[in-house]
């Protein structure tokens, strides 16, 4: 028994509240090292009539580690607990101080969750995991209203580039919305609507105003509103890392320096404000002269951004905010802003834009989910890169999913391409069947999907600015088999809980191998989904139940025969089945 590897605290991810009742144990172990594992727990004030071993599962594993999970409701909401290993007929148990071979004699030395606080209890809006977002680009989505076009606009469906302008508006967007309701979205995620100069409105000039170019805030609203008529949420980027060159109070720095009374809202290093070698001498989003960095530990930019934050909600009655450039901030801010944000609406989706590992913002303080980017590289790098095999593509899922908490994944942002990145169509080189292979395993995985406008009419494109061309309105145009496709995934995603809510689980995914099988499971219903990324036919023979199945794309039935299943599938095929009780 490898003990070096053994890990466990009591906190974060490892032990933690996942509602007003349950706790959830976690322990790390080599892989492959230990055979049983069980909680030792009981009431620290009653131990003697509480305490119980408490099997622990494997819940999933990456290349070097196993993860063991169980789940306690304690009768007083409190809870004393060790760990019993074993590996064939060896026993150690472990406590928070040490290892022994030895039962310990009492609780004194075990780990401790002291009590289950309400307030503590990290608990995201339970309608994210049933949604299925779409992000939209506003000046690239439709024209509605071509009064509102800016100069020099550039006719519809030209080339993009980083200044050009197109005239999409919220007006535009308000005309379509008979398209996303065909296809299933029930939430949508804008990127900037406020005042900027450029077309993208990352540089923000007035956090209180809609861009003239877009509409004003009574178009915002009519959107608002015909969105929730339609069961469509409405999620708000907030850029608070940085404002634009034109925000007032960074022009008054321009003009009056070090005798500015808003020079505290920025990190300017020294005065006059210059721009030396590409670099600016005071602090900005990457070199970016035109976007300075926001001090949002100064009381009036706190004071300012919270007003923000408040208002959209309240006033036109948006459903949560997408949080740029997030892991930059203060988390200080982010705490105030949860609770700004909670209190204008407790089911307000708090999202923050991370592209790495983000434990330290998901533990129930600051936001509900992060843009979740290990998952795209993982789901890029299998299904479309094939720089990695199915078990290397497991062990990259098993790590993400053993980093959160249980309910960060259920509401994590699921996607496979934005305005930041190339677009998936683009990706896969034009190859719809590897592109159809990612995006099943993005509606049939834990967390909610979301589509990048135009992707399910075959829009492509290369990274900035490519990747935000015009949508493609004319019919003739469009790829109505992947609309079709997007549909269906949507759907049966919708159609079975399991598929949002259930438990996740690879049943194989083996060393060179080019093909996936897992499991999802919510209570009675079982649903197993099946992936082939080779160029050549494969079969599958998995063992199940002894019961009839029911293939969720045709209808067909699939029988188990002396508890084996055999499925064929063609090159980059695909199915998913359902247990038929």
């Amino acid at each position: 028994m490898l003990l070096e590897a053994v890990y466990h605290r009591p906190r974060l991810n490892w032990s933690y509240a996942y509602d007003f009742e349950t706790i959830h144990l976690r322990l790390r172990a080599k892989k492959g090292d230990l055979t049983e594992v069980f909680a030792w727990a009981g009431d620290k004030y009653a131990w003697d009539t509480t305490k119980e071993l408490i099997p622990m599962k494997l819940f999933t594993s990456d290349a070097m580690f196993d993860y063991w999970e169980c789940e306690s409701v304690p009768l007083y909401r409190r809870l004393k607990y060790g760990f019993l290993l074993q590996k064939g007929h060896e026993r150690i148990w472990m406590t928070e101080s040490d290892f022994q071979t030895e039962r310990p004699a009492n609780p004194n030395r075990l780990f401790e969750f002291p009590y289950i606080n309400r307030g503590d209890v990290f608990t995201p809006p339970a309608w994210v995991k049933d949604a299925i977002f779409y992000q939209i680009f506003p000046e690239r989505f439709a024209n509605g209203d071509p009064a509102l076009n800016p100069e020099n606009v550039q006719p519809w469906g030209g080339t993009p580039t980083p200044e050009n302008f197109f005239g999409g508006d919220l007006q535009g967007v308000i005309d379509h919305l008979d398209h996303l309701t065909e296809l299933g979205i029930t939430g949508i995620y804008f990127t900037p609507i406020f005042a900027g100069t450029t077309n993208h409105k990352y540089d923000t000039e007035d956090y209180m105003k809609v861009d003239p170019h877009f509409g004003d805030v009574e178009t915002l609203k009519k959107l608002v509103s015909a969105c929730h008529e339609r069961g469509i949420r409405v999620l708000l980027d907030a850029v608070f890392n940085h404002s634009g060159r034109t925000f007032a109070p960074f022009v008054d720095v321009l003009e009056h320096g070090e005798n500015s009374r808003y020079k505290d809202w920025f990190h300017v290093r020294e005065f006059p404000l210059q721009v030396v070698d590409n670099i600016p001498n005071y602090d900005a989003f990457s070199f970016e002269p035109h976007m300075p960095k926001l001090n949002t530990e100064n009381p009036e930019v706190k004071e300012y951004l919270l007003k923000v934050a408040e208002y959209w909600i309240k006033e036109v009655g948006i459903d949560g905010w997408r949080l740029d450039v997030a892991n930059e901030v203060d988390h200080g801010f982010w705490r105030e802003f949860r609770k700004v944000v909670k209190a204008a609406n407790p089911e307000a989706y708090i999202l923050g834009e991370i592209w790495h590992e983000s434990a330290p913002w998901l533990e129930g303080d600051k936001f509900d989910a992060v843009m979740n980017y290990p998952f795209t590289d993982a789901v890029l790098d299998f299904f479309i890169n094939g720089t990695l095999d199915a078990e290397a593509f497991a062990n990259a899922i098993g790590k993400q999913l053993s980093r959160y908490p249980l309910q960060a994944s259920e509401v994590a942002f699921n996607l496979l391409d934005s305005h930041d990145t190339a677009r998936l169509l683009t990706l896969a080189g034009g190859d719809k069947k590897k592109f159809k292979l990612a995006a099943l395993f993005q509606f049939t995985f834990m967390g909610t999907p979301c589509i990048y406008y135009g992707d399910e009419v075959g829009l492509d494109g290369d990274n900035d600015p490519g990747c935000r061309k015009c949508m493609e309105w004319d019919p003739a145009k469009q790829d109505h088999d992947l609309f079709s496709f997007y549909k269906q995934l949507i759907s049966i995603r919708t159609s079975h809980p399991a598929l949002r809510s259930g438990s996740f689980k690879f049943l194989e995914a083996g060393r060179s191998g080019s093909k996936i099988a897992f499991e999802r499971s919510l209570g009675d219903e079982i649903i197993i989904v099946l992936m082939n990324t080779e160029e050549t036919a494969q079969t599958f023979r998995l063992s199940v139940e002894e019961r009839s199945w029911e293939n969720l794309f045709t209808g067909d039935s699939l029988c188990a025969e002396r508890g084996t299943l055999s499925v064929k599938l063609p090159a980059y095929g695909y199915t998913a089945i359902k247990a038929v009780l």
